[in-house]
């Protein structure tokens, strides 16, 4: 969630600084998919660390454990310059490294051979990045919550992970086999990362280490840690398990608010499949920052507010029925965590589809006139100021318009298909299809192209790459309706439904003038339905 901003002020200016912007070496490092990122595959992390909350700084390792995929004697691994490599061993050496920016190219000292499992042991200390602004900029949070107690939380999407662990960081490999998160904090404080506990030690050195393991493979950034006096409240839905981590003083207060959970996860499961991480189980952990997608645990900072902050993003009404933060970042379980893109170019497809959950939450609980109506208020969000899809190898997110304006699109391929049976089973079956899978937008046309048994290319190229919606112009010639299509992409030809004195008619307009047989008088006979399609009209 990390471009969602409130004011429009602040997204024209993030994309105006975002169109001028050089991409630089840098960028490359992190974004690009060289040699030395693809000669391995990541299975598995074991991280295990010790968070000083005084002087605000880590140290310890991270193990990791890879299949060599093309025969390398050199890999990349990624950590933040401003931290410190104490050591990198291999079969208990050390090993040579040269640092590149934030890329730390690894030197074997021989050929590693595919198909072979390795394991690196990664050490490292520093103080990491403080976010000045979480989750909008990346870096950790230390403050304290009312009681004068440490509350501790990072968030880094976009950024990078290495800013505050040495990983692989791209969002085009996760580790197969999941990960151990083992954080030893000061004692009297919890800690909460993504899974499930398996134990805690009392290190005698004035330090508690937690123990988390994941057992589904995770996105880089998604890893987290959180430190606070924290209550724990246990919860079940069915067979799964629920856990909420809240501060202590508001432990009565999440009991109630976050009963709101149950509803939103059995809606998203009848529409997308069972809950992808069941293994790992269900959190939400409160947070000093507004919120995060943090996989098996949400941050959650909405401070038991209905809407986002107390207002309503779309403008209707519709969106103080529910906590934002709650019903978008769980959405993300299964668009984003679950189904992740390669690049993060292509991020709306963990935010599109997400942003286009919050409705499908309204559907289930109020109806679908009233997601409707919700999705054609958040209309008055999007900017149309740059294209969704960021450019590719360079770490480059797109618009912010990925949010409204992809869930947008997607309510308009609803309408295009015409078919609520069939549409429903689209996005149900994309969900399971691509389960834990690294897909991009290519894939994700292709699917869609197939399953409905159409050419959505076109609709997708425009909402996706042009920073235009198209306009549907309509005039009267010889006393009939007469309408294009005005579009970047030369063959555009959605169809679209139009009421004339309330009669519903769907029309299929192209990228030239077409004169039907409709007889009419005046435009203002005619209504296009613009709440269910996104578009611009134009009556001449």
């Amino acid at each position: 969630m990390k471009k969602l901003l409130l004011f429009c002020i602040a997204i024209i200016s993030i994309q105006t600084i975002t169109a001028q912007e050089k991409f630089t070496r840098k960028d490359s490092l992190q974004g690009g998919m060289r040699l030395e990122r693809t000669c391995y595959d990541v299975l598995r992390y074991d991280l295990n660390i010790k968070i000083n909350i005084e002087d605000k700084s880590i140290q310890g390792y991270n193990a990791i454990q890879f299949k060599v995929v093309t025969n390398t004697s050199k890999i990349q691994v990624d950590l933040f310059e401003n931290m410190k490599i104490d050591s990198i061993i291999f079969h208990n050496k050390k090993l040579d490294y040269k640092r590149d920016f934030n890329a730390v190219f690894i030197n074997f000292p021989f050929t590693l051979v595919a198909p072979t499992t390795e394991t690196i042991r990664f050490y490292y200390s520093g103080k990491p990045i403080i976010a000045k602004n979480a989750p909008w900029d990346g870096g950790f949070v230390f403050t304290k919550d009312k009681e004068n107690k440490p509350w501790v939380g990072v968030a880094c999407q976009g950024t990078g992970a290495s800013l505050w662990y040495p990983c692989k960081d791209s969002q085009s490999d996760e580790p197969d086999n999941g990960a151990t998160i083992k954080v030893a904090v000061p004692n009297g404080l919890t800690e909460v990362s993504n899974g499930r506990l398996t134990g805690k030690e009392d290190l005698k050195n004035g330090y508690t280490r937690w123990d988390w393991e994941v057992k589904n493979p995770i996105n880089s950034y998604d890893i987290t840690v959180n430190i606070a006096n924290y209550a724990h409240i246990h919860d079940q839905l069915n067979d799964l398990d629920l856990d909420y981590y809240v501060l202590s003083y508001n432990e009565e207060k999440a009991k109630k608010h976050f009963e709101e959970a149950k509803l939103m996860l059995t809606c998203f499961q009848s529409k997308f499949g069972t809950y992808p991480f069941k293994e790992d189980g269900y959190k939400l952990v409160e947070t000093p920052y507004l919120g995060m997608e943090h996989q098996s645990a949400v941050a959650y900072g909405n401070k038991y507010l209905k809407g986002y902050l107390g207002n309503d993003l779309s403008g209707t009404g519709i969106g103080m029925s529910f906590d934002y933060i709650t019903i978008h970042e769980s959405g993300h379980e299964w668009f984003g965590n679950s189904i992740t893109s390669r690049d993060i170019a292509d991020m709306w497809i963990h935010e599109g589809f997400t942003m286009y959950t919050e409705a499908v939450y309204v559907e289930c609980q109020m109806g679908t006139e009233k997601a409707q109506k919700y999705l054609s208020g958040i209309k008055r969000n999007v900017e149309n100021q740059e294209p969704i899809i960021g450019q590719y190898g360079v770490n480059h997110e797109g618009s912010g318009d990925m949010y409204y304006k992809g869930a947008l699109l997607l309510n308009t391929l609803r309408h295009v298909i015409n078919n609520d049976d069939l549409w429903w089973k689209l996005l149900l079956d994309y969900a399971t299809t691509f389960k834990h899978k690294i897909i991009d937008t290519e894939t994700v046309i292709a699917y869609f192209n197939k399953e409905s048994n159409m050419n959505l290319t076109p609709i997708f190229n425009q909402y996706l790459r042009y920073k235009d919606i198209p306009k549907l112009e309509l005039r009267i010639t010889n006393n009939k309706l007469a309408y294009q299509w005005v579009s970047n992409e030369t063959n555009f030809n959605m169809p679209i439904d139009i009421t004339i004195e309330g009669k519903k008619i769907r029309i299929a307009p192209s990228t030239e003038w077409q004169t039907s047989k409709i007889k009419i008088k005046s435009l203002d006979e005619i209504e296009v339905l613009t709440n269910k399609f996104y578009v611009n009209v134009i009556k001449e």
